[in-house]
């Protein structure tokens, strides 16, 4: 396994070049430096590639490895030119190395950590995530090569749809793909790898500094436990597959930490001199950051807004102990402003959705207990993690200016625990419809407060216990007790990972649990499959179309051979005729309705036969679609095990 992931390196190196370069080039020339330039890298790149290829499909340049990197030139070409306008570098007094040693080790425990869990769980680097989810995302990817579009405008157009669909994860993985020719599955995994152990970690540790005002040792602990919880990242390519998801919550904590910060870099502390130019930087900045969040899943913008809103109101409120009667009405005025927006947008994206796809599954008082043991949807608790936050969160209480976060943790924990143990349709349509009532979507927001809080549990306690026993004065009390923390959190990583290097998913709404790794198992596509839908370009005619039960292996039939197969998603057309060819396909010999239905879909040659599908979520069983075998009006063309390919020759004239 491992041998297999070092052959494919390359493709990782350049899929950390798309998600890290541009932005590296962008935030350089806006003067960035440090953890702060690595952490927003990410969001700048995918800002910038999300809307490239919105550009692009406007003016119809096609999306190509070329036509992406001159993009990207010009983007960072644009960047050096505004350094201009932002004038010399603020001056800020030398970073003390071993300060930056002790992040870059906390970032050395946590990458390593996320890596390694996320490469277990998938297995192979080829690997096709035995999801529903997966089906469309993989076949948009597909669909972006031969259409030359990676636009969220018209990904949609892989199932027939139009409008806005978020595809920044796809304009990126897409852009790896180009830039490599790695295959689909590979340029997947390799971005879910970026997404978990690189985007993930760093956003992490730069959102925990900018709330603690700088100090190292929270940020270098909490880098290191950026795999400590499941919630995130992994439970997003175990559920769904999440992958947009997944990019836009990796990216949240650093577009946060530009809210947060702004006080500092105003008066001085950002990249560049001067108010006003600082204020110029910030909200280009941020509007980026909200463009790549947008881009990605739109949903996450709710989290983000309600972490900043609940930071701005413990902001407005400090300043207004003492503030003059012209600030405090400025400073209210904002702070409505801001409540009125968040409303908005509150009730715009629960609005946009198709509303709540879930029930609620727990007791009001076991969820209660779920939040405190940071065992969301049914995970095993993660009672270090648990013990270290609730300390925090004793700590986050006692002093002041880092009270809001323990009101954030408990707006997150809220949202999931009403997903979780309420069922009033309303509440569920409007106050969680943005999240489509989903709880692993509101379980994956948690860690992004837990894990600063636990991170700031473990530094006090540490740094009191180091100070108690060697007398050391307090800064060095705390290096000493980060250096000892951020080693005890790897090793306890480590050792978690040798007991339960797989941690299968909990299937809440049917009261069941994974049995193995949905990249592992084979109950969707099975390997026959995949090997007969994977020469499929030397077994049917050209320009012929297959159609087939999309709740098997044939879901995936588009993005695997390039053919046209259909459907291409997990949904199957909700219309009789398709209700006739799912019920009598194999009748089409003997039933003349069956020629007609088969008509609307405009007379497919081929269907596979892959078995007639499974009872489940998204699932469905086609009786029609399977066994052909001695049916009037069919030819066998292919088969692999018992998988099999047949020509239909009914309704030929």
């Amino acid at each position: 396994m491992i041998g297999d992931w070092v052959v494919q390196a390359p493709v990782l190196l350049v899929a950390l070049a798309v998600v890290f370069g541009p932005g590296l080039l962008i935030g350089a020339g806006l003067r960035l430096r440090g953890l702060a330039l690595w952490a927003l890298a990410p969001v700048a790149s995918t800002a910038v590639i999300a809307l490239l290829a919105l550009g692009y499909e406007a003016v119809g340049i096609p999306w190509t490895s070329l036509s992406i990197l001159i993009g990207l030139a010009g983007a960072a070409a644009v960047a050096w030119a505004f350094r201009l306008v932002l004038g010399a570098p603020a001056r800020r007094p030398a970073a003390d190395p071993r300060g930056r040693t002790l992040v870059l080790a906390g970032l050395a425990v946590g990458v390593l950590l996320c890596a390694a869990r996320l490469v277990v769980y998938v297995n192979e680097p080829d690997a096709i995530s035995q999801t529903n989810d997966a089906v469309f995302h993989l076949n948009a990817l597909r669909w972006i090569l031969e259409t030359g579009s990676a636009s969220s405008l018209t990904v949609s157009g892989v199932i027939g749809g139009s409008g806005f669909y978020p595809a920044a994860w796809h304009a990126l993985t897409s852009a790896t793909m180009l830039l490599t020719g790695a295959e689909i599955p590979v340029a997947a995994n390799m971005m879910s790898l970026v997404v978990a152990a690189a985007i993930w970690p760093v956003g992490l540790a730069w959102f925990t500094r900018t709330v603690v005002g700088g100090r190292v040792g929270p940020t270098a602990i909490a880098a290191a436990l950026a795999g400590s919880l499941h919630a995130f990242p992994m439970l997003m390519f175990q559920w769904g597959i999440l992958y947009s998801y997944s990019l836009s919550l990796a990216l949240l904590p650093a577009v946060a930490a530009l809210v947060i910060g702004a006080p500092a870099w105003l008066s001085g502390e950002g990249p560049v001199t001067g108010r006003a130019r600082s204020a110029v930087l910030l909200a280009a900045m941020v509007l980026a950051g909200l463009g790549a969040i947008a881009l990605s899943q739109p949903a996450v913008l709710l989290a983000w807004a309600l972490l900043c809103a609940t930071w701005f109101a413990w902001w407005a409120g400090r300043r207004l102990r003492d503030a003059a009667r012209r600030e405090r009405t400025v400073l209210i005025t904002a702070l409505a402003a801001v409540l009125v927006g968040v409303a908005v947008l509150w009730i715009v994206l629960s609005r946009s959705t198709s509303g709540s796809h879930w029930p609620p599954f727990r007791g009001k008082v076991a969820v209660l207990a779920d939040v405190l043991l940071n065992a969301p949807v049914l995970l095993p608790p993660a009672l270090g993690v648990s013990i270290l936050m609730v300390i925090g969160l004793v700590v986050a209480v006692r002093r002041p200016p880092l009270r809001w976060l323990a009101v954030v943790w408990l707006a997150f924990a809220g949202l999931y625990a009403l997903c979780a143990a309420v069922g009033n349709p309303l509440v569920r349509r409007y106050a969680l419809g943005a999240w489509y009532a989903d709880p692993y979507r509101l379980a994956a927001m948690l860690p992004l407060v837990v894990l600063p809080l636990a991170a700031i549990g473990l530094s006090a306690v540490a740094t009191w216990a180091v100070a108690r026993i060697s007398k050391r004065e307090a800064d060095s009390a705390e290096r000493v007790a980060t250096g000892w923390s951020v080693a005890a959190v790897g090793a306890f990583g480590t050792l978690a990972l040798v007991l339960a290097p797989v941690i299968q998913m909990p299937a809440v709404t049917e009261n069941s649990r994974d049995a193995e790794s949905r990249f592992v198992t084979e109950d969707y596509l099975s390997p026959d499959e995949r090997t007969l839908i994977e020469r499929l370009d030397e077994t049917i005619a050209d320009d012929a179309t297959v159609i087939g039960n999309p709740a098997t292996g044939m879901g995936f039939g588009y993005m695997l051979s390039g053919e046209d197969v259909s459907p291409r998603t997990w949904a199957t057309p909700l219309t009789s005729d398709w209700t006739v060819l799912g019920e009598r396909l194999r009748d089409a010999g003997t039933d003349p309705e069956v020629c007609d239905a088969l008509a609307v879909y405009g007379d497919p040659e081929y269907v596979l036969d892959f078995g007639e599908g499974e009872p489940g979520p998204g699932r469905y069983v086609y009786a029609g679609m399977a066994d052909f075998a001695g049916q009037p009006g069919f030819e066998l063309v292919d088969s692999e095990g018992e998988a099999s390919l047949w020509r239909i020759t009914a309704c030929a004239p």
